[in-house]
């Protein structure tokens, strides 16, 4: 291989490496975006209402 076919193949890796971290850095920001309450449509709003309601089902059965 020549020099220039060792530039293109660095140059080849390297954007393809880029591309790939581009992507996992957008996946984890907005996968991490859904952990944070947005005021109700997040994953966490909706653990933060299950936890109130597994909370009152606990009061009911101990005040029985």
């Amino acid at each position: 291989m020549s020099t220039q076919d060792w530039a293109a193949l660095a140059v080849a890796l390297i954007t393809i490496i880029g591309g790939l971290a581009a992507a996992v850095r957008w996946m984890v920001k907005n996968y991490l975006q859904e952990l944070l309450p947005n005021g109700g449509s997040s994953l966490r709003d909706s653990i933060d209402r299950l936890e109130e309601r597994v909370d009152s089902i606990y009061k009911i059965l101990l005040d029985r």
